[in-house]
């Protein structure tokens, strides 16, 4: 009996269906990110002309939404005010979590870019700008989650996606816990994050143990006597007392804390006094506050206080009212998971470009998740052209814009692709087979 066309064609179909599946799973996975990436550089480039700072991210919510219910997840929205979960079961097996953040900056974009945002607050006092790279996070998760229910015959368990709000604020985690994000919804066994950095693109960065700080805040009022600029015996000046704290302070971190320790103290606002004749009553003075280590924060927190009593206390002025203020606490990677995908990540990028790679100085609050007893990761995935990764870091060479700089400017397609696939397959890592 003689073949149809019709015949052929189902065959010829059948087997790339079998030669796709036969492939692995690193291939099956940059391809599919490739294949999708013109619906997410769409996704990318409105959600770049249009952020929305904390607690604000509605619109941004609402498109993420749409997206992931047309990919077949079941999506609760104003999870924690504005944030939502979506969930997608595939039989018997671990519950995932992947984590994205909604909320940009109120500064002002200068990239220059075709599509830099022009929006402002709704109270209209500031611009908004994903200067942090939440709009490549959003496309990545949302190429993720896409990959992920095109291979569902590859995995066994259940998505839990979530889309947080207010990163920037280190609330948002927070909101979302209180909002009964583990009661409501099922408990996940793993949880993953990522963020872009100033790292090469196709570079994946990752460590176990302590991958981000401490975050604390500082707000001291120091208290004087306001008086005449020409008469300062008259006066208790604590304007001289703000300068004493702000130098003296920063002993703390060389004197007493262990060298080896990361620990900085930084005091970025000082208000007080109107004109050049007059001795203000009080000074306000701001600042922030990091570690790793939960004895070098106890240690740097004690000194903060300690020392702005003593300042005041030289200058015989009234005792300072010190507020410190918790943040985020240090996200710690679960080692074992961090080993785990590690050699997964290897295997797809190349040990050049999947690299163990120092702790950030800055904060996040992720590990809020991690910190209810759920082994999580959070990786680095690049953004900038290699060749100018590898000229800033020459000696003279031209800086590279980090992360909140009004200039920072990652590649959208090679940033976006990578850091899909990186999630795609850290996932996949801990779901298996069915």
């Amino acid at each position: 009996m003689k073949t149809s066309a019709v015949s052929l064609l189902l065959l010829a179909l059948a087997g790339g269906a079998s030669a796709q599946s036969a492939a692995p799973l690193n291939t099956q996975v940059a391809g599919r990110v490739d294949g999708m990436y013109p619906w997410l550089e769409g996704i990318y480039q409105d959600l770049h002309a249009h952020p929305e700072i904390a607690f604000q991210e509605v619109r941004t919510a609402d498109k993420l939404a749409q997206a992931m219910r047309k990919l077949g997840f079941d999506v609760t929205e104003k999870v924690g005010r504005t944030g939502l979960v979506a969930l997608l079961r595939n039989g018997a097996g671990p519950t995932v979590l992947v984590r994205t953040e909604l909320d940009g900056l109120p500064m002002e974009e200068k990239t220059g870019l075709p599509y830099a945002s022009r929006d402002h607050t709704r109270d209209g006092a500031a611009f908004t700008a994903h200067s942090c790279g939440h709009d490549v996070h959003m496309a990545a998760w949302l190429g993720a989650a896409r990959t992920l229910v095109e291979l569902k015959q590859e995995w066994h368990g259940t998505l839990m996606f979530i889309a947080q709000p207010a990163e920037e604020t280190v609330s948002g985690a927070r909101a979302m816990l209180e909002d009964g994000l583990f009661k409501r919804f099922p408990k996940p066994d793993y949880a993953f994050a990522l963020h872009s950095w100033p790292l090469a693109y196709g570079t994946v960065g990752f460590e176990s143990g302590p991958v981000s700080s401490n975050s604390d805040a500082l707000e001291i009022k120091f208290n004087g006597r306001g008086g005449h600029g020409s008469a300062p015996d008259k006066a208790i000046d604590p304007i001289a007392i703000a300068a004493r704290f702000i130098v003296d302070v920063q002993t703390i971190v060389s004197r007493e804390k262990d060298p080896k320790e990361f620990g900085v103290v930084t005091i970025g606002a000082i208000q007080g006094g109107t004109v050049g004749n007059i001795i203000p009553d009080t000074v306000q003075v701001r600042g922030t506050i990091r570690s790793y280590s939960p004895d070098v924060r106890a240690k740097l927190l004690d000194g903060v206080r300690r020392v702005a009593n003593a300042s005041a206390a030289m200058a015989g002025a009234p005792a300072p009212d010190v507020r410190l203020i918790p943040g985020g606490a240090a996200i710690v990677n679960d080692d074992a998971l961090v080993r785990r995908t590690e050699a997964v990540f290897r295997a797809a990028f190349g040990p050049q470009n999947a690299v163990r790679m120092p702790a950030m100085t800055a904060s996040e609050d992720f590990s809020v998740y991690a910190n209810e007893g759920i082994p999580s990761m959070f990786f680095f995935t690049g953004v900038y052209a290699p060749d100018a990764v590898a000229a800033a870091q020459r000696p003279g060479g031209k800086p590279l814009a980090f992360n909140h700089s009004p200039f920072y400017a990652p590649v959208p397609a090679p940033s976006i692709k990578t850091a899909a696939q990186a999630m795609s397959l850290a996932v996949l890592g801990v779901l298996g087979k069915p």
